[in-house]
């Protein structure tokens, strides 16, 4: 597959590492062209034995993934063809975690801007991610929508900070700086943004030089937790409050505000509580 063939995604190869760079504007939202894309990739990388290590980045430093894309309120089926392919009883979204999850190749997040929702699920699916102070944010901002997470945060969370913080971060709905992410161990590190670019070149290098053999016997002997139970329970409790009114008021009232535009992204979780407010 030629690198020409993805629309969202420009890919670079040099010393046993693929450099991901995503590049879906104005926000980088996980909508249905992103994700075929990325799972595409995956795909066609997992067996590649000249790929070591997998870095994920964003061509606009702002925003690594703003979620997944609000409009799909409208567009109830537009996942059905990838879901077709998700294992039984995942949602597309985790999914798309699961694969990251599994993928042989070392898989690294270079933070720079915000993730939230369904782009904070990919970063805590990844192995390692390496966010940028000042700039980098995460947020689980989906209950101020009405919803809880449905792409795997409620279990990678917990197998990253303790049931509290989760918690915190799910209900809370509040973006979370880089050194309180690295402090909860929703990241592996914070560093000062000038540091980011030249530590995650020289750790991916580095890994991707290891001796023949050695990443695949850390990850065998470091597997993911097997979460399928626990996502069973997600997707069932975010399908129940997706289907409520107050949900589809909430992301309808939300793009109308100004979600998604780079503007309203900026402080997406301000815009969200004011729609709540009214709401009531």
């Amino acid at each position: 597959m030629t690198h020409s063939t993805y629309s969202r995604l420009h890919i670079e190869h040099e010393q046993g590492v693929a450099t991901v760079t995503l590049d879906n504007p104005p926000v980088n939202v996980l909508d249905v062209a992103l994700m075929h894309d990325l799972r595409r990739f995956l795909t066609a990388t997992r067996d590649d034995p000249q790929t070591r290590v997998i870095v994920f980045q964003s061509a606009d430093p702002e925003f690594f993934i703003a979620h997944v894309d609000m409009t799909l309120i409208d567009e109830p089926h537009a996942f059905d063809e990838i879901a077709k392919d998700a294992p039984d009883g995942l949602n597309p979204f985790q999914a798309l975690g699961e694969m990251i999850r599994a993928q042989p190749q070392v898989t690294i997040v270079k933070l720079e801007g915000l993730a939230r929702g369904g782009g904070a699920e990919f970063v805590a699916a990844a192995d390692m991610t390496f966010a940028a102070i000042g700039r980098a944010g995460l947020a689980q901002c989906e209950a101020l929508m009405g919803i809880i997470p449905g792409g795997g945060a409620t279990q990678y969370l917990t197998q990253r900070m303790t049931r509290g913080r989760a918690l915190e971060v799910i209900l809370g709905a509040d973006l979370v700086d880089a050194q309180t992410a690295e402090r909860y161990g929703w990241v592996n590190r914070a560093l000062p943004a000038d540091e980011l670019e030249a530590f995650v070149r020289r750790m991916a290098r580095n890994i991707a030089a290891l001796p023949p053999g050695v990443i695949a016997a850390a990850k065998k002997a470091i597997p993911p937790t097997d979460l399928r139970s626990g996502l069973h329970r997600e997707h069932e409790a975010w399908a129940d409050l997706f289907a409520l009114a107050a949900a589809e008021k909430l992301i309808r009232g939300g793009l109308r505000a100004g979600a998604q535009t780079k503007a309203g992204e900026r402080n997406l979780e301000r815009l969200l509580r004011d729609l709540d407010v009214q709401a009531d």
